[in-house]
């Protein structure tokens, strides 16, 4: 192949179909627990993570609910992952190793999101949310109906493979995914380009800039403890019956329950079986969707 600027642009062409073929065969389980938030700064700030308003009887002047302050914020992050081809392969049309090498690039980048969402959830019972407590812990503080404050849990600790029981059916998802820009395809690739005159390489990548963060703790369980229909139990019936500030239910119905691939039998059993263990009815049948995921791996 002759190198000039024509046959370059067809190159890069293919490259980047190659890698938008790739992205859209990326998953895209992170869209399941996470609520994607548009930034504008590197650092966003989600002070008001501390209140969830509540409807009330308007009886005299409106009540303002003002949001809890708290000094959570999500910093941003740089991504990116970059191919180098040799000058070398293009003359002599030693391309065909580089569209799947493209494909693969694509489905790497789009499956990011995932990894950073699931890697969040997975660190959930070692890492701080908004009200300075671990996203899963023992403790998180709540006023009961007396304005005194009590701990709350929305985990029964454990110690074996992690399993997380969660409501997604509102607005905020439990884990926060705040993108600044997405992946992009770029091309370093004229001929006088420094990395083409120095080292005989045309480089290609893309970039991003994100992060993610914890939403409620309210809508999500985690458990290390054994998936078995008693510990199901034990998460559906705390996180339907979580209650807000001064006794107040939130209305929680979990309705996703999220496993690694070394759990998906026991969690089809509970979901999908007509029986139980010792053959009566299986009262958990259809109670959540399964999603399995192989990030929690």
């Amino acid at each position: 192949m002759i190198i000039n600027s024509a046959n370059l642009d067809a190159l890069r062409v293919g490259f980047k179909t190659s890698f938008q073929g790739g992205l859209g065969q990326a998953a895209s389980q992170h869209l399941r627990i996470s609520t994607v938030v548009p930034a504008t700064t590197k650092e966003q700030k989600y002070g008001w993570l501390g209140k969830i308003p509540n409807v009330r009887e308007w009886i005299g002047p409106r009540a303002v609910q003002n949001l809890q302050s708290h000094d959570y914020a999500i910093k941003e992050k740089p991504w990116e992952l970059t191919i180098g081809v040799d000058r070398d392969d293009i003359e002599t049309d030693n391309l065909g190793i580089y569209a799947p090498m493209f494909a693969e690039m694509g489905q790497s980048t789009g499956s990011k999101w995932d990894m950073l969402v699931f890697d969040l959830l997975k660190a959930g019972f070692a890492t701080e949310c908004y009200d300075g407590q671990y996203f899963f812990d023992t403790d998180h503080p709540v006023l009961d109906a007396d304005g005194a404050p009590v701990s709350v849990a929305n985990t029964d600790g454990g110690a074996g493979t992690p399993w997380f029981l969660l409501d997604v059916s509102r607005m905020l998802k439990p884990i926060i995914l705040q993108k600044r820009k997405d992946f992009e395809f770029v091309a370093i690739d004229r001929l006088t380009d420094d990395n083409v005159f120095r080292n005989k390489e045309f480089q290609y990548g893309a970039d991003a800039r994100g992060n993610a963060g914890f939403g409620f703790w309210q809508f999500a369980w985690g458990s290390k403890q054994t998936l078995d229909a008693t510990h199901y139990a034990t998460a559906r019936a705390a996180l339907s019956g979580m209650k807000g500030d001064y006794g107040r239910p939130i209305g929680i119905m979990p309705n996703l329950l999220v496993v690694p691939p070394a759990l998906e039998s026991a969690a089809r059993k509970i979901l999908n079986s007509e029986y139980a263990t010792g053959g009566e009815t299986n009262e958990w049948k259809g109670t959540a969707e399964l999603l399995v995921v192989p990030w929690l791996a």
